[in-house]
């Protein structure tokens, strides 16, 4: 029976990973045609230029947002799980309420202070009316991120899985039209179409399971106090993340110029968004499930290590193919022009690794509504990327902000293991330290490969250590999962 428990777990880990993981790879697909287009219209300079709106956009969501979009999430997915109906409708209405006030804010914040963005983002120009144009873009932000905590924590996973799959097919169809007629004009525009269509996509899910009830009475809204003192401390760290990326974007333009923004940025999708869509379980599923467990260290660290483990054994075989057909996948995606951000991709896909075990030690301390242990970790981990990443390009460029994102990911990856190992409790299993050992030493042989040798040679080696990665990761999650017995039945159905 323990066994037969043991399986269903793994089983369900790499379900939903493969899932929003699958997902988000067809997502990737649409996007790229949607990228290389962008790219091929606007080129690196507006590539840059949008770049630097939509991190003002993130940095501005995240200060008005007060967290709750991942705070409700704690609350909401507890009264889930424990069946209570009238509290889960509280909550629901409370965070649906402060996600309109908090989303009001935002646009207000956005208008007044566009004249300060504007002398801190550009050197030339006057640029203070888009920043205003921005504002509605916030509001509308900040209203689907209180609808997505709804169906995260009420574990509506099939339909974020189709929301986050249609968002990047209305970014499609609005924006390449648009700029192929107005070209740099169109980036505002596009932006508010976009941010308006997939409000619209989330709310059509969110209300149908859940009908719109608001209050926007003080001693309603007061009830969020706990939640917000939550929200605050996950606020401040989501803008240390989203304001070290800022920083590290006007840093490159005023040491390195526009083209660098937009190669730095299109390094920053290739590592972080598209070769990590294994971690788009991690929110959705994990998180809520993590939550709900409480303060049992014994489930906690068997949570953990198990989302780790699929975590690592789906995402290295991948990683092997991104950081050997790189150049080919990198002027693919986007043009020829990009070529010279490959040196800064490849040491940084090297950094995905201890992500895959360093996401999930994150998400304890918002399980558990530790927030000033969650601060001061992602405080420690926004420094270090915007002191290493701005230190490697001044002396390097690219290639030396590629190798500052994988400093950083050291430093993050050693100081997260350590605070869930003595604050928490956690322990890594042996199992995974082996995985990890095994996979980091095949990516190192496959990063000297790339770095060392050409043409037949290349591809062949690549393609041998691509082989071994996923040979290891198959057999394990074969071991761990009735993965082989639920394809067979698959084919049978059909």
């Amino acid at each position: 029976m323990k066994e037969q428990e043991q399986t269903d777990n793994y089983t369900h880990i790499l379900k939903y990973t493969g899932l929003f993981g699958g997902m988000q790879g067809i997502s990737i697909l649409v996007g790229i045609i949607r990228t290389k287009l962008v790219a091929m219209i606007l080129g690196p300079n507006g590539v840059g230029l949008m770049s630097l709106f939509n991190s003002t956009i993130r940095l501005l969501g995240d200060a008005s947002q007060l967290g709750l979009p991942v705070s409700g999430i704690r609350k909401i997915s507890y009264a889930y799980e424990h069946g209570n109906q009238e509290e889960l409708d509280h909550y629901i209405k409370l965070i649906r309420s402060w996600s309109i006030i908090t989303g009001i804010v935002g646009m207000i914040l956005c208008v007044v202070l566009s004249p300060v963005l504007n002398s801190w983002t550009f050197n030339w120009g006057n640029h203070t009316l888009h920043f205003m144009l921005l504002a509605p873009i916030v509001a509308l932000s900040t209203i689907t991120g209180g609808e997505l905590a709804v169906l995260k924590g009420t574990r509506r996973l099939r339909p974020l899985a189709f929301i986050s799959f249609f968002q990047v097919v209305l970014a499609l169809i609005i924006s390449v039209p648009l700029f192929l007629v107005w070209q740099l004009s169109a980036i505002i525009p596009s932006l508010l179409l976009i941010a308006l269509g997939q409000m619209l996509l989330t709310i059509s899910y969110s209300y149908r399971y859940h009908p719109l009830h608001l209050s926007l009475h003080k001693d309603f809204l007061s009830q969020a106090n706990s939640t917000i003192r939550l929200g605050i401390a996950f606020m401040l760290s989501a803008m240390m993340g989203s304001g070290a990326e800022f920083i590290i974007r006007l840093f490159l333009n005023t040491h390195g110029n526009l083209d660098d923004v937009g190669l730095y940025n299109a390094g920053f999708m290739m590592t972080m968004t598209y070769a990590g869509i294994v971690f788009t379980a991690l929110e959705t599923d994990y998180f809520p499930r993590l939550s709900a467990i409480g303060n049992d260290i014994i489930q906690q660290n068997r949570l953990i290590n198990r989302q780790i483990e699929v975590s690592l054994l789906m995402l290295a075989p991948l990683l092997i193919i991104f950081l050997v057909g790189m150049p080919i996948i990198l002027p693919l995606l986007y043009s020829g022009k990009f070529l010279p951000a490959l040196g800064m991709v490849q040491p940084a896909i090297l950094a995905m690794y201890l992500r895959a075990i360093t996401l999930p030690l994150c998400y304890i301390p918002l399980s558990r509504g530790d927030s000033s242990t969650y601060l001061i970790i992602e405080g420690l981990s926004a420094t270090a990327i915007i002191g290493v990443v701005c230190f490697g390009f001044t002396h390097w460029g690219l290639t030396g902000a590629g190798f500052g994102i994988l400093l950083a990911g050291m430093i993050d990856s050693i100081v997260s293991n350590m605070m869930a190992y003595h604050r928490y409790g956690y322990r890594m299993s042996r199992s995974n330290i082996g995985y990890t050992i095994f996979h980091i030493l095949v990516a190192l042989c496959a990063y000297v490969v790339v770095i060392n040798t050409q043409g037949t040679a290349y591809w062949t080696a690549g393609f041998v250590l691509f082989l071994i990665s996923a040979t290891f990761s198959w057999r394990i999650l074969q071991q761990k999962t009735d993965i082989v017995r639920r394809i067979k039945e698959r084919i049978h159905k059909r």
